[in-house]
């Protein structure tokens, strides 16, 4: 049970972001819905190449070839993940204050386009 709570915390994350994202009117509520999403992703991969405490990682030369090595490719998904990840946040933040330039609120019920 215990070996499950990284998956636990990267779903609970997931979950909350995606009630952010549905639930809130405020687009900066959205926005840290969206980065919350992303984190539990973040998560979930990084989670999937853990292998456990007696493991190396695979960059050595000298490794033995019967050890427990730990799998790269996630931890290079995540890091790209990330990267995209902040170029989105970034974007979605830029359109926030020009929305919030435009209709003088972040709420996006009451938010009526000024001419």
């Amino acid at each position: 049970m215990i070996a499950n709570i990284p998956y636990i915390a990267a779903m609970a994350m997931v979950v909350i972001g995606i009630y952010a994202c549905v639930f809130r009117r405020n687009l900066i509520k959205v926005i840290l819905g969206v980065a919350l999403i992303e984190s539990g992703a973040n998560m979930f991969l990084i989670t999937l190449g853990y292998r456990g405490l007696g493991s190396i990682a695979p960059i050595y030369t000298n490794a033995p070839a019967t050890g427990n090595m730990t799998l790269p490719i996630p931890q290079a998904l995540t890091l790209t993940s990330i990267v995209i990840g902040v170029a989105v946040l970034a974007l979605m933040i830029s359109f926030a204050v020009s929305y919030y330039k435009k209709t003088g609120t972040l709420d996006t019920r009451k938010g009526v386009l000024k001419e």
